[in-house]
């Protein structure tokens, strides 16, 4: 039988696993605890010798039910998911590395992965930030000590598209861990394991979930990476197929340790939500390159970001990687002229800091998210205090652009 397409295997992917009742969709099990007949069959569970479910902040049915989900999307081996997607990020990190090692990441970070590897190399985690849309700079940053390279597929929010091809290449021929975070672009529109990604992120509260409903994340292993030759797996972890070794670790020293746990209410949302992931993100890609087209020529915006237009940068890196340019993207306004007052004059859009939501949202970028960071790290980023991002939804055209004319007007 041929292989079925992206959305049709993830609208039957509950029912092809048979859940009870015969269901369309996995039901949400809020049990913490599972019983057994024979205690032997629970140390089992517990020794790894049996599969089932012994406790609810490693496993759960529904959680189970997501994952198989998301790595059925990934084309990967596995995935662990997590209350949200900074859980994924840190859980996976601290579960990998050790006091010593040392990371090469984008320097054009999400505001919160940023604030966390500050953390890390307060924990003797060093890591160096280059500019990821040049393979070489990643190149340059390896040391002896490098362990893993960190890079988002569209930056949040000025929109660099990162040399991700290249970057595969380098990490595959060096033997690193390659962590790709999907979170921008979604399993719709990239395949991260077509640029030699071992590791994939995605934050599921954005496009995959998808309404702002439900917080969650994710890490998937693409099976790229050969885990025999990575030194900082434990010995405890060291069986059975090498494949999951890596995966492995980071749900036990990292899910169960940790404990940031995706609860089954949660997952169910998500599930849902993404089985439209393909229509709504194709109807946002196009609002987007609709509204960015309309905002590169209007006089009252000074700088617009955005992959789908030819003036960016990595246009035709990201027009030759990704199905479509992604439902991000952001302006500078001129000299003089309040971001504040321009949000507060939109109807339609509205003003919130969450990103992927069917409705078209926006934030002053420098005032908020990137706050934090501070002037000088701000400027080295390109985001001008002026910024403002969209992260557009699947509104009417006509009534985004009425709303953008009025705003500016």
């Amino acid at each position: 039988m041929a292989k079925k397409g992206f959305t049709t295997t993830n609208l039957h992917s509950d029912r092809k696993s048979k859940p009870e009742h015969g269901v369309l969709h996995k039901a949400i099990h809020p049990s913490v605890a599972y019983g057994y007949d024979d205690a032997r069959h629970l140390a089992e569970v517990f020794q790894g010798k049996r599969p089932g479910y012994n406790y609810g902040r490693q496993l759960n049915p529904t959680v189970t039910a997501l994952q198989d989900r998301v790595t059925a999307m990934e084309e990967g081996v596995a995935t662990i998911a997590f209350a949200t997607g900074m859980a994924a990020i840190a859980s996976t990190m601290l579960s990998l590395l050790r006091q010593g090692d040392h990371v090469v990441s984008s320097a054009f970070l999400f505001g919160n992965t940023n604030s966390f590897f500050s953390t890390m190399q307060l924990l003797g985690i060093e890591v160096s930030f280059v500019d990821a849309t040049d393979a070489a700079q990643v190149e340059t940053a390896i040391t002896e000590k490098t362990r893993l390279v960190f890079v988002e597929t569209i930056a949040n929010p000025v929109t660099q598209v990162a040399d991700l091809e290249a970057i595969g290449e380098l990490c595959q021929q060096r033997g690193l861990i390659y962590c790709v975070d999907n979170t921008m672009t979604s399993p719709h529109l990239f395949s991260p394991k077509s640029v030699q990604a071992s590791l994939v992120v995605n934050s599921l509260t954005k496009y995959i979930g998808g309404h702002g409903n439900a917080l969650g994340g994710a890490i998937t292993d693409t099976g790229n990476y050969d885990w025999q030759v990575f030194g900082n797996i434990l010995d405890t972890y060291r069986q059975g197929d090498s494949q999951l070794w890596g995966i492995t670790q980071i749900k036990k020293k990292g899910l169960r340790d940790i404990g940031a746990s995706l609860g089954p209410e949660a997952a169910h949302h998500l599930a849902v939500g993404s089985e439209t992931l393909p229509m709504r993100m194709d109807r946002a890609c196009a609002n987007a390159q609709t509204l960015a087209e309309f905002c590169s020529s209007h006089e009252k915006v000074n700088n617009t970001f955005y992959p789908g237009l030819q003036s960016h940068p990595q246009h035709q890196r990201a027009k030759s990687l990704f199905k479509n340019f992604g439902a991000i993207f952001s302006i500078d306004l001129e000299p003089g002229i309040d971001c504040f007052d321009v949000l507060n004059r939109m109807d339609t859009v509205v003003a919130s800091s969450n990103l992927g939501d069917t409705r078209t949202l926006a934030i002053p970028v420098a005032h908020t998210i990137y706050h934090e960071m501070g002037a000088e790290r701000r400027a080295s980023m390109g985001i001008a205090d002026s910024m403002i991002r969209f992260s557009v939804g699947v509104e009417d055209t006509e009534d985004l652009l009425e709303d953008f004319q009025r705003a500016l007007a």
